[in-house]
């Protein structure tokens, strides 16, 4: 059974940041210092759930909550907001943007037997949130609203389906295929030229082209590359431990790494091919 409530944690809060008796780290932290920490707290939830551990996920819901409460706190020692308007204006936010479940706009109203349109459901949502930033922001492009400071794949992403929602999209994946094939084109001239600030710029594009063609094979980019780096450790690091038992104090020929290499893609996928 718990011991404590939100309420609590929303007090020890204010603990820490009490000027007489509060901790001196917490008292000299601002919006803009706690930033890298709320960024790495969501990254460390999605690496809970991707790698299946749920064990330690509720500990890192709690670290990335305690950031939350940290910014409320910075609101309301500067009157701005508190806590409590937070949550009110986030279920307000939501019970806006979504009619189908509540019907009347109050969270007691219900929909009953009303089917509801997954496609219709979407379509309102999205609706709905562009009229938000438009109030918000005055906004006067569909690009507007999404935050220059997002990881960069992850904001490649919103772009293209942002501009996917007015018709400026590949129809089908092959023809992202093809611009892939002509991005690399690109790269392969302007290193001939040697350019460096061409090829930088073609990468750029390459990469972008990318996560469009994992958009439209329906596949979370920022989601896979992790993956793929959390591969890539795993297989690195049994590298390593062969080729420190082969070979100490002795730099190894790549030839044998790339041996260790397959040695552990095999191991991962015993009846994978090797390539």
């Amino acid at each position: 059974m718990a011991q404590y409530s939100l309420q609590d944690l929303l007090t020890l809060m204010a603990r820490l940041r009490d000027p007489q008796d509060g901790c001196p780290w917490d008292l000299k932290q601002t919006w803009e210092s706690i930033v890298p920490h709320t960024l790495e707290e969501a990254y460390e939830v999605a690496d809970c759930i991707e790698r299946g551990d749920l064990e330690h996920l509720q500990e890192e819901l709690g670290d990335l909550l305690f950031q939350v409460v940290y910014y409320s706190r910075f609101g309301e020692e500067e009157n701005r907001f508190d806590f409590h308007q937070v949550v009110d204006g986030l279920t307000r936010k939501l019970i806006r943007r979504h009619p189908h479940v509540f019907p009347e706009g109050t969270l007691e109203s219900r929909a009953g037997d009303q089917k509801v349109n997954e496609l219709e459901v979407k379509n309102t949502w999205e609706t709905l949130k562009a009229e938000e930033r438009k109030v918000k922001q005055q906004a006067t492009s569909v690009l507007d609203g999404i935050p220059a400071n997002l990881p960069a794949v992850t904001r490649a992403l919103k772009l293209q389906k942002r501009a996917a929602r007015v018709g400026f999209d590949w129809g089908e994946a092959y023809q992202v295929l093809d611009k892939l094939e002509e991005e690399l084109a690109e790269i392969r001239e302007a290193l001939a030229e040697g350019n460096q600030a061409a090829v930088a710029d073609e990468v750029g594009d390459f990469l972008f082209a990318s996560v469009n063609l994992a958009r439209h094979l329906k596949v979370d980019p920022e989601a896979a590359v992790r993956s793929t780096n959390r591969k890539f450790e795993r297989r690195f690091k049994y590298v390593e431990q062969q080729s420190a038992l082969n070979h100490p104090n002795q730099q190894v020929p790549l030839e044998t790494l790339e041996g260790y290499w397959q040695e552990a893609k095999r191991k991962e996928s015993p009846d994978a091919p090797v390539t």
